[in-house]
């Protein structure tokens, strides 16, 4: 399965808005959005990824990891 950034870089382009419109739409800077997807950030908080998933159609779904009680996040479309 692709990281989360990857697989919210790709959902953005399948719906044809830019990172800026998307931004404007669920509040979350452009700026955080380009860092998560350019993974110059380690994520974003669950409120920010339920808003972006709200906005493009998906479900983000936290999983719990088998390596020390560790989460991690996916998108279901």
């Amino acid at each position: 399965m692709k990281p989360l950034s990857e697989q919210l870089r790709d959902a953005i382009e399948k719906a044809g808005i830019t990172r800026y419109e998307l931004s404007k739409i669920t509040g979350v800077s452009q700026s955080t959005l380009s860092k998560f997807i350019l993974k110059q950030r380690p994520g974003l908080s669950f409120g920010a990824m339920d808003r972006v998933g709200l906005a493009l159609g998906l479900v983000i779904v936290k999983k719990k990891s088998t390596k020390r009680g560790a989460t991690r996040g996916h998108a279901q479309h």
